[in-house]
């Protein structure tokens, strides 16, 4: 299924977002305010469940950081994607799960805590495992040899802007909950509603900034970003039913799959890959479809559960 035949990789490199210097340093101040914003929920407690119940979080890690990733390229050598854009799912594939999954999975009627656990642990190790897992599955694109004189992956500078904005937020924000627990609990709530509002409000202006550019080229990845979510979503579903676990755990496992902090893709691509204007569509995109359809999908749960249980009281 050849995807885009009509644009050039150089037609397609060509597409430029409206974004200067001191707005992209605007926006990574902006993620890592959010980020600390979820470092407030969290709790070291959190993460016991790692100890208590390994099974759990080994199936959920193992889906997010090596299903997901496999499934991009099948994906990618089916549909014959260009090289920035297939480079633009390879780098979704890589982040960290956003904590809207938490949300969804609470909707949803999942395994609330086993989401939270597991965007904990993606969350605070993406400065680690997001610019590796990145280069590790790039290498790996059809034809990326024949690429590599053209595209640097600059990985040291990708984990020193990954450190910045979600590992240093996260811990300080955790500290701060551990020694103030008091005066945290008071702020918490206006801090996560602040900073989602102003970190939404800038990617919302942003994109209508450009919104002639977005109308004009979206439609080069819109069916294939929905299919890589939607597959995503599915697959993760299915392989967590294949380990025996309960719709609960499986739907949380699933969101977290699907669920994927595009914000931080944005952030890499305007710091380090500006030129490639495929990969700007493929994360710009996901970033609005991946709450769509998290959000439709959980509302189904829910109404389902609500059901089941319904016909369950009856009986």
């Amino acid at each position: 299924m050849a995807q885009n035949d009509f644009m050039t990789p150089d037609q397609i490199n060509a597409i430029r977002i409206n974004f200067d210097d001191n707005m992209i340093v605007l926006m990574n101040i902006c993620l890592a305010f959010v980020m600390f914003g979820v470092a407030l929920n969290l709790r070291m407690e959190d993460f016991r469940a790692l100890f208590r119940k390994p099974r759990k979080i080994l199936i959920g890690l193992s889906s997010q950081l090596i299903l997901l990733p496999i499934l991009t390229l099948v994906l990618i050598y089916f549909w014959e994607v260009q090289y920035s854009i297939a480079l633009g799912m390879v780098l979704v594939a890589s982040c960290p799960g956003g904590n809207i999954s938490n949300y969804a999975t609470h909707l949803g009627r999942g395994n609330t805590a086993l989401s939270i656990t597991l965007t904990a642990i993606v969350t605070i190790s993406a400065a680690f495992i997001t610019p590796f897992t990145f280069y590790f599955w790039a290498e790996w694109i059809p034809d990326a040899a024949s690429q590599s004189l053209q595209i640097d992956i600059d990985l040291l500078g990708m984990f020193y802007i990954v450190l910045q904005i979600i590992f240093i937020p996260l811990v300080l924000g955790m500290g701060l909950r551990h020694y103030f627990p008091s005066f945290i609990q008071r702020i918490k709530k206006p801090i996560s509603v602040i900073s989602l509002i102003i970190f939404v409000g800038f990617i919302i202006g942003a994109l209508l900034g450009n919104s002639n550019l977005i109308v004009d080229y979206v439609q080069l990845v819109f069916l294939l970003v929905i299919a890589h979510n939607g597959l995503a979503l599915l697959l993760a579903y299915a392989y967590s039913k294949s380990w025996k676990m309960t719709t609960r755990d499986a739907r949380a496992i699933a969101l977290e799959t699907g669920v994927q902090n595009a914000g931080l893709g944005l952030v890499l691509v305007f710091n380090f890959f500006p030129e490639l204007g495929g990969m700007l569509l493929v994360v710009a995109w996901w970033g609005i479809w991946d709450l769509i359809s998290a959000f439709f999908l959980s509302l189904y749960w829910r109404q389902r559960t609500t059901k089941v249980s319904a016909s369950e009281a009856l009986n």
